[in-house]
């Protein structure tokens, strides 16, 4: 029988249709260091983004074990070291399309709350304050939205936005490969944005994408968005640039590390914050946990 490791939850439902095609499932969070050897004994494993599977622990699971397939339960896999995975003859899998849309609509949503002070006022009223000529904002509607990659959650992220009244330009690696929205070297959409929105994937050779030369780039009172991977973001920098008044604001789900340590960036008055929870919806896992059964039933053995 075919055995499978859940470290980080998935779906019920998908859960049960393995369940009900004979596949063991086994749902269990293992510490790092106990983690490749009990991959020894299973040929799937099925992470989200609290597990982290590097070179130590593809080593052990390697070393007379049968894991044959990592599959992550969501779009990045930074947190997989894969082509040393693929070395070892274990195939990486990811779900790219389930969670774009949920992505999106936070991604929206946290611009929304700095334009308009919507942590804050909450904030103060349950202190019982009332502050009503202290948070004067600004509508979206009219303003430029930059956004750094061009992939599927950007492309949700640029439908909604024009939708609102927003011009949407965009950036990506690969290039100009579509006609509905305005390209721009990257510079550029820097200087021209309001706000600014990463979609893309962190790259640990590269490092941040957005660093203190980015930020002063950037337009005088313009905002900073990242729902994309943390790291892509220096956030010395980016506290810098809020202290400064650089920045209007910012909205961040991601971090250099998780859960993050970084209070100041939490706590800063002009940044609206979220526990890296773009893709946690029931509809985003539903559709997630729908794709991860796919890929597995998909699978030779």
């Amino acid at each position: 029988m075919v055995r499978i490791l859940v470290t980080d939850g998935m779906d019920k439902s998908a859960v049960e249709k393995l369940r009900n095609a004979n596949y063991e499932v086994v749902e269990k969070f293992y510490e790092p260091d106990e983690l490749g050897a009990a991959l020894k004994d299973f040929d799937i494993i099925v992470i989200r983004s609290a597990t982290k599977i590097r070179k130590p622990i593809i080593d052990k699971a390697a070393e007379g074990g049968r894991l044959k397939l990592i599959i992550r339960a969501g779009v990045g896999v930074d947190n997989i070291d894969v082509a040393y995975a693929l070395e070892k003859g274990i195939k990486v899998s990811n779900t790219p399309k389930a969670s774009s849309a949920s992505v999106a609509e936070l991604t929206i949503a946290h611009m929304f709350t700095v334009a308009r002070f919507l942590e804050q006022s909450n904030v103060t009223m349950r202190e019982g304050k009332w502050e009503k000529k202290k948070y004067k904002g600004i509508e979206l509607s009219g303003k430029t939205l930059g956004l750094i990659g061009f992939g599927r959650i950007a492309r949700e992220v640029a439908v909604r936005a024009k939708a609102l009244g927003m011009k949407v330009i965009y950036y990506d690696v690969h290039g100009k490969d579509c006609t509905d929205y305005e390209y721009r070297d990257f510079e550029d959409l820097l200087k021209e944005s309001d706000f600014v929105s990463l979609h893309c994937p962190y790259d640990a050779e590269r490092g941040a994408v957005i660093t203190e030369k980015e930020l002063a780039l950037m337009k005088d009172g313009s905002y900073l968005v990242n729902c994309a991977r943390g790291g892509v973001v220096a956030e010395d920098a980016l506290l810098a640039a809020l202290e400064s008044g650089k920045l209007a604001g910012a909205c961040i789900d991601v971090y250099e590390k998780e859960p993050t340590p970084n209070m100041e960036l939490v706590n800063h008055p002009r940044v609206s914050v979220s526990p890296h929870i773009g893709a946690s919806t029931k509809e985003a896992q539903t559709r997630i946990g729908e794709e991860v059964v796919d890929l597995i039933m998909a699978a030779s053995f």
